[in-house]
């Protein structure tokens, strides 16, 4: 699954690795569409504990509080959808103007490179090499800086500057 259902928070004793589980383990060949999430267990209740936990005393944590608190409450059956979902919230949060479009196949424009394929920009950095988006951190005084975190760091930290962070860090 890759990145797809992990993320990386950080808590004052460092990093914390959050997973969505999903139906019949990471190994099986599945289509991603076609991945079900797991709720065998109450992954959600603990990863929504796990960024209370972490980011409550961040400046910016009560302004997304009550609009992100539903992908820890509500289910989707597939990871697809569930990812889709908290796309569309990131969308008008980070402020980006581009569509979502969800397609069977590459458009031609895009293989004929009419459009900008930028579906590998915004990778985890361990993908991208040796690019840091550095902004202040919550535990920064006690952990130093931690590269590679959920987008909900950047979030919970610079607010709505976090759309600007992004978008001028990636070249």
């Amino acid at each position: 699954m890759k990145f797809r259902n992990r993320f990386v928070v950080a808590g004052s004793n460092g990093e914390i690795n959050l997973s969505v589980p999903v139906q019949d383990g990471r190994n099986k060949k599945t289509v991603f569409k076609d991945v079900r999430i797991s709720y065998q267990e109450n992954w959600q209740i603990n990863h929504w504990r796990t960024i209370v936990s972490c980011y409550n005393r961040s400046p910016f944590f009560e302004f997304y509080r009550d609009s992100l608190e539903p992908f820890f409450i509500n289910r989707w059956d597939f990871l697809f959808d569930y990812n889709l979902a908290i796309l569309h919230w990131l969308k008008p949060v980070l402020g980006f103007k581009a569509e979502i479009e969800v397609v069977e196949h590459l458009p031609e424009s895009l293989v004929i490179g009419e459009i900008e394929d930028v579906r590998n920009k915004c990778l985890p950095a361990y993908f991208q090499g040796d690019q840091v988006i550095y902004y202040p951190q919550v535990f920064e005084d006690r952990i130093g800086f931690k590269p590679n975190l959920s987008i909900l760091d950047l979030l919970f930290n610079t607010g709505p500057e976090a759309g600007n962070i992004l978008m001028n860090g990636i070249e």
